[in-house]
């Protein structure tokens, strides 16, 4: 079974930040990694589920025209929102994913910490869903924690290995460290090659 919702509103339930993703240096060098990671100086459009407290959404809002952050507690999203006030272009709101969708279409889409709460059928309708709303080339990042967790249905290793199967998807990032794994996939059509890589976007090839 899927993690249940309790668990989430437990660990907000009189704390702002469960995971302390302000402060630990290790959430700051993977986030860094994270946005490191991502092929293209600027993106039209992101979707980013289980934004938590927004710490990795400020970042992303360096990158993108617009962020559509999402998280299932309210509380999580009421703490998000403050902390990207001062930023117009990002929306927070309430979502549980994968039932609920936001509309239209992304170029980038970061599941960061999120997969491994989810059973085989929930993990592959969010799956699906995520490819489905990735523009032609858009980019899809997944970053999640590698040691065994009793709320986690997964280890980063292990949902490496079901993303390799998602249809559509072209790895283009693979990072892997004993703490995490970073990959980011690219979304190709059928009878269509892979967007250019990072240089050849620069003419470097």
């Amino acid at each position: 079974m899927s993690t249940p919702a309790d668990y989430f509103e437990g660990m907000y339930a009189g704390r702002s930040d469960p995971w302390h993703l302000q402060e630990r240096w290790y959430e700051q060098r993977k986030y860094a990694l994270t946005v490191g990671s991502l092929p293209r100086p600027r993106f039209r459009r992101a979707f980013e589920p289980a934004c938590s407290v927004g710490q990795l959404t400020r970042l992303l809002a360096q990158r993108c025209d617009e962020v559509v952050a999402a998280d299932r507690v309210e509380s999580a999203v009421a703490t998000a929102r403050r902390r990207t006030a001062d930023l117009s272009h990002v929306a927070v709101t309430r979502l549980t994913v994968p039932q609920e969708w936001p509309e239209g279409t992304f170029d980038l889409i970061v599941l960061s910490e999120l997969l491994y709460y989810f059973d085989g059928r929930q993990l592959d309708e969010l799956l699906s869903r995520a490819t489905a709303s990735l523009d032609a080339g858009g980019t899809l990042v997944t970053v999640h924690w590698n040691h065994p967790v009793q709320e986690h249905l997964y280890t980063g290793t292990q949902l490496a290995q079901r993303l390799a199967r998602e249809p559509g998807l072209v790895l283009d990032v693979d990072h892997t460290e004993e703490d995490f794994v970073l990959q980011t996939f690219s979304r190709v059509l059928p009878g269509e090659g892979p967007p250019l890589s990072p240089a050849g976007f620069e003419g470097l090839l």
